[in-house]
C-alpha cells in the first residue's frame, strides 16, 4: 500500500466532513467506537488526556496547550480537524520534524497504521447491530494508536462535532475544556445556544476538571448545570480566571492573566486578535488546573508556549503591502470577532473579501456582517468541499449589497482578481471557510513560507 491508497481507504468510509445534510443522533454511535478501540486493545485508555470543545477557537485553544507543554518539556499528541492543505496536519507529535505543522505524521507512519487497522475497520463497514464505521472514527482510533506507539506524555484532542457522541469523547481526560459557544449545526446539536451547551457539555466526565471560557449565560448555565450533576470542578474564564489586555498589534498580544493560586503578568503571545487570548487563558487554566495530576507547568514553559504557538489560518498575515490576511471564520460569531480584530490592529483603505462558504452554515448571517464592512466582495468556492456553496448561488444573499461583487470560480481567479484590484494600502481579507483557506495557502505555496 502507498499513501495515496491509503488516504483513498480511509475516505472510503463515510464523512460526515463533505456531507451536509444526516440525522446527527442516529449517525454517531460511541458504541460502535468503544467495539472498534476495543478490537484495536483499546490504546486510548494508556493515554493521558486533555480533551477540548466548543464552538469557535478549539484548534487554536489546542494548538495553544501542545506547545506549553512542548516547552515545559513533554511529547505531546495533537489530534485536530479538519487540515488546511495536508492530509497529515490532523495527527501530530509536537518536538518532531519542525516545519509549518510541526510534527505532522509521515506518510510511511500514516501507511502501518492503515494496514494495522485494515483488518478491524473493515468489520465496522457494514456491521449488523452498530451500523457504518465512519471516517472520523477510523482516523480518531488511528491517532489514539499513534500516540500509544510513539508513547507521547499527553494528548490534546478536539472535538470533530459537537462533544456528547463525538468519536474523541472515549476517553477518561485529565481536564476538559470548553470554548465559546455559539449557534452552529443548528441542524444537527440544536436550534439553541443551551441545547448545543448540552452537546459539548458531553465532553465532561464525573469528577472531573473543567475549565470554560466566558459563554452567554444561557449557555453557561448548561455547562454549570452539567458539572453540578456530574461532582466536576469548574473554572470559569471570567469569573475564576481573568486577563487583561495590555497592548496589541500586527505581530503580538501582551495580556496579564490571574487564575486561582497564580499571576502571570506581560505575557506575550503570537497569535493575534482578542478572541485569542481568551483562548490563550483557558490553555492556561486548563493546564494550571492538572498540575496536581503529574503535569506541572513551570512559568518559563507558558511564557515560551504561547510564543511559539502556531495555528496557521487564523488571522494569519501572508503579506503586507497590501495585506493578504487568511481566516477561516465561518459562523456570524466568529465572523464578527474576526472584523473586530481586523478594525483594532490593522491600518488599511480598501477592505477587499474574498468570501466563499459551506452551504449548511448561517450564510445569511456571515455574509450580512462582511456586507457592512467590505469595499469589494469576491464570491468563490473551494475546491474539495462538496458542501461548498456555488459563487452564483452566494450572490443572492447580495441582492442589496453596499458592496462591489466580483466573482472567482475558484481561489486562483479570485485572489487574481483581489490582487489586481488592490492597491498598496488596502486589506484582502480571505475568509467563510478553512476549506476556501487551504486552497489560498496552497495558492500563495504556503508551505514554503517560514512563519
Amino acid at each position: 500500500m502507498n499513501y495515496t491508497l491509503a488516504i483513498q481507504y480511509i475516505d472510503s468510509f463515510i464523512n460526515f466532513e463533505k456531507i451536509s445534510k444526516y440525522q446527527y443522533t442516529a449517525s454517531f454511535n460511541l458504541e460502535r467506537m468503544i467495539a472498534i478501540l476495543d478490537k484495536l486493545d483499546n490504546p486510548h485508555k494508556d493515554l493521558n488526556v486533555i480533551h477540548v470543545a466548543g464552538s469557535k477557537g478549539k484548534g487554536s485553544t489546542c494548538a495553544i496547550l501542545a506547545y506549553i507543554l512542548k516547552e515545559a518539556g513533554y511529547k505531546v499528541g495533537l489530534y485536530t480537524s479538519p487540515h488546511l492543505v495536508n492530509f497529515r496536519e490532523r495527527i501530530r507529535i509536537l518536538g518532531q520534524r519542525p516545519d509549518m505543522f510541526e510534527g505532522m505524521i509521515s506518510e510511511e507512519e500514516f501507511i502501518g497504521l492503515i494496514e494495522e487497522i485494515r483488518p478491524v475497520a473493515e468489520k465496522f463497514r457494514e456491521h449488523k447491530t452498530l451500523g457504518k464505521a465512519s471516517f472520523f472514527e477510523i482516523l480518531t482510533a488511528c491517532a489514539f494508536l499513534y500516540f500509544k506507539k510513539e508513547q507521547v506524555d499527553i494528548a490534546v484532542l478536539e472535538t470533530g462535532l459537537g462533544g456528547r457522541l463525538d468519536a474523541t469523547n472515549v476517553t477518561m481526560p485529565l481536564v476538559c475544556g470548553i470554548t465559546n459557544i455559539s449557534l452552529e449545526h443548528t441542524d444537527k446539536l440544536g436550534d439553541t445556544l443551551s441545547k448545543i451547551a448540552y452537546e459539548k457539555a458531553g465532553i465532561i466526565k464525573e469528577q472531573s476538571l473543567v475549565v470554560s471560557a466566558s459563554q452567554e449565560k444561557e449557555a453557561m448555565d448548561v455547562i454549570r448545570k452539567v458539572c453540578k450533576e456530574k461532582k466536576a470542578k469548574l473554572y470559569e474564564v471570567g469569573k475564576d480566571i481573568k486577563y487583561s489586555i495590555v497592548s496589541s498589534d500586527e505581530d503580538r498580544q501582551v495580556f496579564n492573566l490571574k487564575g486561582p493560586g497564580y499571576y502571570y503578568k506581560d505575557l506575550e503571545l503570537n497569535l493575534i486578535g482578542g478572541h485569542q487570548i481568551e483562548n490563550a487563558s483557558l490553555s492556561i487554566g486548563m493546564l494550571k488546573a492538572i498540575n496536581q495530576k503529574k503535569f506541572y507547568i513551570e512559568e518559563d514553559a507558558v511564557r515560551s508556549g504561547l510564543k511559539k504557538a502556531d495555528w496557521p489560518g487564523r488571522l494569519q498575515i501572508i503579506q503586507r503591502k497590501p495585506y493578504i490576511i487568511l481566516d477561516g471564520a465561518q459562523n456570524p460569531a466568529s465572523m464578527l470577532a474576526l472584523i473586530s480584530s481586523i478594525k483594532k490592529i490593522f491600518r488599511y483603505k480598501k477592505l477587499i473579501c474574498v468570501f466563499g462558504i459551506s452551504s449548511d452554515k448561517d450564510i445569511k448571517g456571515v455574509s450580512g456582517i462582511l456586507d457592512t464592512v467590505s469595499d469589494i466582495i469576491i464570491l468563490t468556492k473551494a475546491k474539495d468541499n462538496p458542501r461548498a456553496e456555488d459563487a452564483s448561488r452566494l450572490k443572492r444573499y447580495f441582492l442589496d449589497s453596499r458592496s462591489r461583487l466580483e466573482e472567482g470560480n475558484d481561489i486562483e481567479e479570485a485572489l487574481g482578481k483581489a490582487v489586481k484590484l488592490a492597491d498598496r494600502e488596502d486589506l484582502i481579507l480571505v475568509t467563510g471557510s478553512l476549506f476556501v483557506v487551504g486552497d489560498a495557502m496552497q495558492y500563495f505555496n504556503c508551505n514554503n513560507l517560514t512563519f
